[in-house]
């Protein structure tokens, strides 16, 4: 018997070799382009990420977690100030640069918003600079940032602007959803060329 003839799939389409090269030097930063897009992350974001450190308020006996801490520049701010911080990245390469930078002055593991190998209730504040728009999942983002938040733990989160995929006021509601209370939002511009940043600060109810 004879079976009906199925149409073929629609052809999808490619990624273009730009994409590809933006995506290896500051989406998932690998090889040599990965350590380009280093570099440029450290000279560009290292105002915003300083400014999210202030922001934060960091105590030296609070434990801090940085989500994608690209080459690490906020990552050490923080470290000096804490007494304990911990950055986690999917990108091996950044890791890399993060030890380089830091030295042992932060453990690093590969991990990502949504898993960040952290216990429950375990850290006082979490920062993640330009990074919200490459989660792949951010309402199990921010339920992984509430989970090990103690209560009274504060998030501070900053993008650019132009490249979130939702407005920061959607991206307020999305941590409300999550638990997070007394949230509050802005934007920022930074020093030089660096684009308006999206700022979000939330806490966890005590």
């Amino acid at each position: 018997m004879s079976t009906p003839h199925q149409p073929a799939p629609p052809p999808q389409p490619e990624t273009s070799g730009f994409a590809r090269v933006l995506d290896r030097t500051f989406g998932h930063p690998s090889g040599a382009l990965g350590r380009l897009g280093g570099w440029v992350m450290a000279r560009g974001n290292a105002a915003t990420e300083h400014r999210v450190v202030d922001l934060a308020k960091i105590e030296p006996d609070e434990t801090v977690l940085v989500v994608g801490p690209g080459p690490g520049v906020g990552l050490e701010a923080a470290a000096r100030l804490a007494g304990r911080a911990v950055g986690v990245d999917p990108s091996l390469e950044m890791l890399t640069l993060c030890q380089e930078r830091c030295g042992d002055r932060a453990e690093l593991r590969e991990g990502s918003a949504a898993h960040t190998g952290e216990p429950d209730a375990s850290v006082d504040v979490v920062l993640s600079v330009n990074n919200v728009m490459l989660w792949d999942d951010r309402a199990a983002g921010f339920a992984e940032l509430f989970r090990v938040l103690r209560p009274g733990g504060r998030l501070m989160l900053s993008a650019h602007e132009k490249w979130l995929p939702v407005s920061r006021h959607v991206l307020a509601d999305e941590a409300a959803a999550a638990g997070f209370a007394d949230l509050q939002t802005w934007t920022w511009e930074p020093p030089g060329f660096a684009a308006l940043a999206a700022q979000l600060r939330a806490v966890k109810p005590a």
